[in-house]
């Protein structure tokens, strides 16, 4: 009897010990079940399997991380890229949208441009899920925290404080979008694809994230690109935005 008590405190403190682990993971379990996805955060490739670890302090590569936080930390002090660094850890889709449309050279919007922005927002609702895992898994410490000191823009400090920073989620959003984008209209592949890496340096300027989180989420967009092309829905979907940019461009042409 007193063995079997135990393991069920053991059981149920392993519960709680998780719960207590994966906030991010709630989360993001919570906004994805009000979101139309094309797969569940259960039917992404799992990162935990896919790639490294983040380094440990141990690690020469936490060494580049900690100079190139001091780096970011520099180039606050460039207006222009501080501006865009603080407009680029807008959360918000529409402010995402709105950042990619311009390297793609067409303003998508819900009205204007249905099919593009539906292609490109449920894409990215989709292809973000493969955060979660890895984010609850290694719980890696932000380096704002590391160092205990603040973010670029303290607006998003307190949403931050306490969430796993590997992978970035912003870079994996980013990156996504370049992929989709570019498969739209190739044409715009190299402007998009320079915008989608700035994307990703704003986390680093932002002492939002390490540099090693950032450089993760590249191939792990890539990683939830492919299995989007798996969807025929997805597929559909992007053929009825390229129809859609087609007729654009031929009426931009007019």
């Amino acid at each position: 009897m007193k063995r079997a008590l135990i393991i069920l405190f053991l059981l149920v403190a392993g519960c709680f010990t998780a719960q207590a682990q994966t906030p991010a993971q709630a989360k993001a379990q919570a906004f994805a079940e009000n979101q139309d996805t094309y797969f569940t955060i259960d039917q992404m490739p799992d990162l935990v399997k896919c790639l490294p670890a983040p380094p440990d302090t141990a690690d020469p590569a936490f060494a580049n991380d900690v100079m190139r936080y001091q780096w970011g930390k520099t180039m606050r002090s460039d207006a222009k890229i501080a501006a865009r660094a603080d407009r680029d850890a807008i959360w918000v889709m529409d402010t995402l949208v709105a950042v990619f449309s311009e390297p793609f050279g067409l303003k998508i919007t819900p009205k204007e441009t249905p099919a593009i922005y539906k292609a490109l927002t449920k894409g990215i609702y989709t292809g973000q899920l493969i955060r979660v895992r890895p984010k609850a898994h290694f719980h890696r410490q932000r380096p704002f925290e590391y160092f205990k000191e603040h973010v670029l823009n303290p607006w998003e400090e307190e949403e931050l404080r306490g969430e796993g920073s590997y992978p970035s989620g912003h870079t994996i959003r980013g990156w996504l979008a370049a992929l989709i984008l570019s498969e739209i209209n190739p044409a715009a592949a190299n402007a998009l694809y320079a915008r989608a890496w700035d994307y990703g340096v704003s986390r680093v300027i932002s002492g939002a994230h390490w540099q090693s989180d950032v450089d993760a989420s590249r191939p792990a967009a890539s990683i939830s690109y492919s299995l989007l092309q798996t969807s025929p829905e997805f597929r559909r979907q992007m053929d009825k935005a390229k129809k859609e940019f087609a007729r654009k461009k031929r009426t931009c042409k007019k």
